[in-house]
């Protein structure tokens, strides 16, 4: 075995001093990696408010974070734990110059690439989106299930997931930033009595907001605007809800339901779309001409 490695100029001496460096390094690497996520999990719980029911704007912030620092982090430790286990058996000097130049190369034919990891520095500098977030970017929408500084990661209503390059970045509507709203437009029949249908809505509306398990999903009191819209087949009336960020779905769904429900049992219509056809047969005589015609037959 000694006489294989001189073949090669190899002293067996380096060799295990070689090898013990190694060792070394990837332990380290493991070490500093295993800090890194020790720190992204502290930057997780730091933001926790100890309620898994909801998902605030600081554990969100907190939850993109740590999900970028442990893909960077990755990376950095991976690098330079391969360029320090190289420099054992060459001078890699000359390789990190020659990458020098390569990189240089390479970033003139890259440009999109450093234009999406720019624009992905900006994004989460600003807090424009977090994880957890529902937006819509470049014609797609979905929830941010992940983020690096190349490219967000969506998954929409049915499952899809669309990843986009956050060059291609230019508008961004978070529909769960802050607060949100649902806007309903409920219809009556023109032979309903418009006052007494808003006086139902808006009582059911404050039941609804003073109900334990909804009142928590609600900013605010909800809003009867009133007669929104007379249309063909109904009066529309517009009623507001105001909720917590991502609720504004379930908010709606529910209060339709009790709106219909409500509406129902108090004998308020809620119209359907009807439509009268006239029909007309061309090349009919009129009944008047008919009686002459079978009168003059029957006189010859």
């Amino acid at each position: 075995m000694k006489q294989f490695f001189l073949n090669f100029g190899i002293e067996l001496a380096q060799l295990r001093k070689a090898v013990v460096q190694v060792a070394l390094i990837w332990l380290l690497a493991w070490l500093v990696w295993q800090l890194v996520r020790l720190v992204a999990r502290r930057i997780v719980a730091s933001a926790s408010d100890g309620d898994d029911t909801t998902f605030t704007v600081q554990e969100k912030r907190a939850a993109t974070v740590a999900q970028l620092l442990r893909s960077v982090g990755r990376v950095v430790v991976l690098v330079m734990a391969v360029l320090l286990t190289l420099n054992q058996f060459i001078n890699i000097t000359a390789l990190l110059a020659g990458a020098g130049v390569l990189g240089l190369a390479i970033s003139f034919g890259a440009q999109s690439l450093v234009k999406d990891v720019i624009a992905g520095f900006f994004i989460l500098m600003e807090n424009q989106f977090t994880v957890g977030d529902v937006i819509e970017v470049a014609g797609k929408s979905g929830t941010v299930e992940r983020m690096t500084l190349r490219m967000v990661m969506l998954r929409d209503l049915e499952g899809a997931v669309h990843i986009v390059p956050n060059g291609q970045i230019v508008t961004v509507t978070n529909k769960t930033r802050g607060w949100a709203r649902a806007v309903l437009d409920i219809g009556i029949g023109y032979d309903s009595d418009v006052d007494e249908a808003l006086a139902i809505l808006r009582n059911e509306a404050q039941n609804f907001a003073a109900e334990k398990p909804w009142a928590p999903r609600l900013d605010g009191a909800p809003e009867v605007l009133g007669v929104e819209k007379l249309g063909e087949n109904a009066v529309t009336i517009r009623v507001l809800l105001r909720t917590q960020p991502g609720k504004q779905w379930d908010v709606a769904r529910e209060f339709r339901r009790r709106a219909k429900v409500r509406l129902d049992r108090e004998g308020i219509e809620i119209p359907i779309p009807q439509r009268t056809v006239h029909v007309r047969h061309h090349g009919a005589t009129a009944p008047d001409q008919d009686s002459d015609n079978a009168a003059a037959a029957g006189g010859a």
